[in-house]
């Protein structure tokens, strides 16, 4: 089973909204606090990039251009990690992928894809 699982993504119409998600299945709950997650993405051609951080002291820190639209936030009881984002356009789309860092490892999920299209 892979440490982290993405889902969520799909085909959405400009101006709609996705929730992403990650869980970490194998990852046992005081792991899971100390762990900062980020989501990035990686549009076609392009360098991935990163997206949002939510990390282990509970702040938050999105790319400058998605403030505003896009929100990371974190359960801790079902370990699991979202990314909702709002009126998506179509320079969003791509492969997002979520990543867990702590001192000890540096885990990647296999990504999600987001379309974004009319």
């Amino acid at each position: 089973q892979a440490q982290l699982v993405e889902s969520g993504g799909g085909l959405v119409q400009p101006g709609g909204s996705l929730r992403l998600s990650c869980a970490a299945p194998r990852m046992i709950s005081s792991v899971f606090w100390n762990t900062d997650f980020s989501w990035y993405r990686q549009a076609p051609g392009k360098e991935r990039e990163l997206v949002a951080t939510a990390d282990s002291g509970g702040n938050t820190d999105y790319a400058d251009s998605l403030k505003g639209r896009f929100t990371i936030s974190r359960d801790s009881r079902r370990k699991r990690v979202y990314l909702d984002m709002n009126d998506l356009n179509p320079e969003d789309t791509a492969v997002y992928f979520c990543n867990a860092r702590s001192r000890n490892f540096n885990y990647w999920g296999q990504g999600t894809q987001v379309t974004v299209s009319s």
